[in-house]
């Protein structure tokens, strides 16, 4: 017998808090499937890590709004996502954060740095860009370490659609971010 969609098991936030903790792995749930990845490797962590600096270098002197990396997020019980980088303006910060220091909902920026591996950049690419676009999310940048380059989506009527692909010599900018622009490079030093 072929098992339909209705009778996948569904994840859901509650679920996570029976998971055994464990410092090395990080888990999400996306549509109500549960991803359980490890620790990321050293240079996708220096590479959010660039990116964090460099938007929140930009958010200090600007005051528009704050940069964090690793969020939770929590947009449904059966949509809930950790992240590499968010940046989210003051306004929204308000209406959103919980008071366990979880956002309930998108902001306006959101940063993956790609894993290796096809199931990673399969979750990135596909999972999180149809999550990302149907929460609202404005902006979302995909980051490869391996390549050094950042494909950039800007949401268009509903939804997000890849604009750009950016090679290491080339600016970021974003309408989200007026007077940000850094070379891609620097994100992957």
């Amino acid at each position: 017998m072929n098992q339909t969609i209705s009778d996948r098991v569904r994840w859901t936030t509650s679920d996570l808090e029976l998971l055994a903790t464990d410092e090395w792995k990080r888990y999400e749930i996306i549509d109500g499937e549960l991803f359980v990845t490890r620790a990321p490797h050293w240079k996708h962590q220096g590479t959010a890590g660039n990116i964090c600096l460099e938007l929140q270098i930009w958010s200090r002197s600007s005051e528009l709004g704050e940069t964090r990396q690793t969020p939770g997020i929590i947009f449904t019980d059966a949509d809930n996502v950790i992240p590499d980088v968010v940046w989210i303006s003051h306004d929204r910060l308000a209406q959103l954060l919980d008071d366990e220091g979880h956002l309930r909902g998108a902001p306006e920026l959101i940063v993956e740095v790609l894993s290796p591996g096809t199931t990673n950049e399969r979750k990135d690419r596909e999972a999180k860009l149809k999550l990302y676009s149907s929460t609202g999310v404005q902006e979302y940048w995909i980051a490869n370490w391996q390549l050094q380059q950042l494909e950039v989506y800007r949401r268009e009527a509903a939804q997000l659609k890849l604009i750009a692909t950016l090679l290491a010599d080339d600016e970021i900018t974003s309408p989200l971010l007026p007077g940000f622009g850094v070379r891609v490079q620097r994100f992957f030093v």
